[in-house]
Parts: C-alpha cells; sequence; structure tokens
C-alpha cells in the first residue's frame, strides 16, 4: 500500500531579515556563520514553484507555517498570493493547515481579519511580562518591544484569531516562572510553549546575560510545574506544552515536539531562495538538501532521510543508558547537546543536571496525573 505524502512545511519568507533585535536571537548566529546570510524575500516564481510542487507531491494533508526572522516582513500581499495559490494548486482538495510564527511588531486589523478568514494559527513571541519581555527582546534602537506585542495579541483576541504563545526561558524570564504563568492566565493566555534559550551554536558553553544555567532551569520547570498542576487538580486547564508532552509520554503516546524524541526528526525547512534543510536549528550549508527551483520532492525526501543531521543525534551518551529517566527524557534536542562528541565521548544535553532535578521534583505528580487519564 502506498504510503500517504503528509507534508508539513516550514518557510522562512522574508529569510532572516527582522525588525527587531533579540540579543538571544539563535536564527542571526545561524546566519552570520552561513555563505549567505539574508536570501531577502521570497520571489513570487519560488512562491508559485513551491506550491505548486507542493500540492503536486502531498496526497493527505498539507501543513505550512510560516517563520523568520520575521515572516510578517514579507508583507499581506505576499501571504494573500499564498493563498490564492494554495487555491489554485490543491485541485485534489486536500486538507491544509496554516500557521505562522510572529514577534508580533507589525499586526494590525488587516492582519488580524486575513489570519481569521482564513484560519491561521497564530503563535506570538511573547517573554512574560514587560519587564522580563523587555530584557532582551529589543529593537533596532535598544528600546523594549512589549507594549507593540501586547496590543498585538489584544487584537488577535478581538478577531478571536486562534493563537498560542511562545516564551523563551533566559536568565530574566527564569526567575519568574509563577508571575509570567499567572499573569498570561489572568489574560485569558490559556496555550502556552516553553522554550530554553540556545547560546551561539560556535560558543555553547560561554555566559552570556542571557545564558540559561541548569539551575535557573531547575527553578524554572519546578515553579511553573506547582502552579500548572495546581490548576490542572482544580479543573482549570492551562496547555503548557512542556507538561502536555511529558504526560503523553507517560501514556505511550508520542510528543508532539521533536527535542522530546530522543534523535532529530525529519522537518522540511525552507528558506526564501527555495533551499531545503532539515532542521529549524540547522540552517547552514553544510546541511542542504536541495531547492524547490532545481529539485523534485521525491529527492528532496530522500535526502532529508539519509542527511548526516539524523545520524549524529543518534548515539547516547554512557551515563544515560542507565539513567532511570531516560525513557521520559530520551538525551534531549541534539542541539543541546553541542559539541556532540567531547574528549572522544558523547555529549550530554547541557541542561541534564536540570532535567534530572525536574523529574525528581514532578514526575510523582506526572504519574498521578497520568493514572487518571487512564
Amino acid at each position: 500500500m502506498k504510503k500517504p505524502h503528509n507534508l508539513q512545511l516550514l518557510i522562512k519568507p522574508a529569510s532572516s531579515s527582522c525588525n527587531i533585535r533579540c540579543t538571544y536571537c539563535f536564527y542571526y548566529d545561524i546566519c552570520s556563520i552561513r555563505e549567505e546570510e539574508n536570501y531577502g524575500i521570497m520571489t513570487d516564481n519560488v512562491l508559485e514553484t513551491l506550491i505548486r510542487k507542493s500540492f503536486a507531491y502531498a496526497d493527505s494533508q498539507v501543513s505550512i507555517v510560516f517563520q523568520g526572522g520575521e515572516p510578517t516582513l514579507a508583507g499581506l500581499n505576499f501571504f494573500e498570493k499564498y493563498i490564492n495559490l494554495v487555491q489554485k494548486y490543491n485541485k485534489n482538495k486536500l486538507s491544509v493547515n496554516h500557521g505562522i510564527q510572529t514577534n508580533g511588531m507589525t499586526l494590525n486589523q488587516e492582519w488580524a481579519e486575513f489570519f481569521k478568514k482564513h484560519s491561521f494559527l497564530v503563535g506570538v513571541s511573547i517573554d512574560g511580562t514587560k519587564e522580563s519581555h523587555n530584557t532582551f527582546r529589543i529593537d533596532t534602537k535598544g528600546d523594549g518591544t512589549f507594549d507593540q506585542v501586547w496590543a498585538s495579541i489584544k487584537l488577535l483576541q478581538k478577531y478571536q484569531v486562534d493563537f498560542n504563545i511562545l516564551t523563551v526561558i533566559n536568565s530574566a524570564t527564569a526567575v519568574r516562572a509563577k508571575e509570567i504563568y499567572n499573569f498570561y492566565k489572568e489574560n485569558d493566555l490559556r496555550y502556552q510553549q516553553y522554550i530554553p534559550c540556545l547560546n551561539p551554536l560556535e560558543n555553547p558553553n560561554f555566559n552570556y546575560p542571557f545564558t540559561l544555567t541548569n539551575d535557573l532551569y531547575a527553578k524554572f520547570l519546578c515553579e511553573l510545574f506547582d502552579v500548572w498542576y495546581r490548576d490542572v487538580i482544580r479543573g482549570n486547564l492551562i496547555y503548557v506544552s512542556n507538561f502536555e508532552n511529558y504526560l503523553a509520554m507517560l501514556l505511550g503516546i508520542p510528543p508532539g515536539t521533536c527535542g522530546m524524541t530522543g534523535h532529530c526528526t525529519p522537518h522540511m525547512v525552507v528558506e526564501a531562495d527555495g533551499s531545503f534543510y532539515p532542521c529549524d536549528f540547522y540552517v547552514l550549508d553544510e546541511y542542504k538538501i536541495g531547492n524547490i527551483m532545481e529539485d523534485d520532492y521525491a529527492k528532496i525526501e530522500q535526502r532529508l532521510h539519509s542527511t548526516k543531521l539524523l545520524e549524529e543525534s543518534k548515539p547516547i551518551a554512557e551515563p544515560c543508558k542507565n539513567c532511570k529517566y531516560f525513557k521520559i527524557c530520551r538525551g534531549g534536542c541534539r542541539r543541546h547537546r553541542e559539541p556532540l562528541i567531547v574528549d572522544g565521548s558523547v555529549n550530554l544535553n547541557r541542561f541534564c543536571k536540570a532535567y534530572k532535578q525536574f523529574f525528581n521534583y514532578a514526575l510523582p505528580r506526572l504519574k498521578y496525573l497520568g493514572s487518571k487519564i487512564l
């Protein structure tokens, strides 16, 4: 029986272009160490070729998420062309999911109406309260961006756009877990995702002002879990993807986050020039697997599943093999194990200590919740 081709694309229509300058931006770092830092705005030709080939190849479902840089810099007209092309080439009436991850700086009524009309799931990047957000999420003048982002969130709520919150756990947010969670809850932001801050790829162990240490990460996870668990027990369900994924894993359900699988899973990340890469953290020349202007999907997918990125992520560090938490930790995201080899041995996740503290603290209660679901 033919295996269905479900396409999941992460498209960067404005490449690395951005209208703010977050101190900890991992993509700014990635782009600075590749041959071409910025491919500019995706051309109409690349966009149409990408959509045409995508719907010619897919035969089940297509999920497309736009990211950056800041994807809205491609302009609303670009996204309207995208919708028209999907309608033109989706001849088999496949199910299509649209999404976008934005810093919220350019959103206005027209954007909100567009997202609502076309059922976009919008992810908004915000780092908690005004104080914590403005520490590192600053504009090109060095000023905080909270007020504009908050206005955009209120706009999305007004137009009833489906959206969630993405918060980076860094030195400023890690000490405010309870405060941030309650701030979101009080403002009806019930779908939350928290991701650990990344150090630059070429200097993973340096202590930057934004660096997330193991002690800070453990403190954040434990405090966040306490307030989330209290709400769950009381029947006030707030979706925190980190904990929802751990709960799913305890129930035998695969995690929805790549970094929790224990090894890299193939993704299709598309830069503005049509080039494909297997992971958003590794949009580097050495990991390029093709270009939609030159290659067909069969060739790109073949390269995707044989890329060295996947194989490099599979070795397990010796201490992990006997760790009582390995079945739920699985070694974590490959990006958090850079450099992969240290003194001839497979490296541990940089947050190993934090995860051990968290699981020791929270796992009994996670298991209790799992037993209630079963």
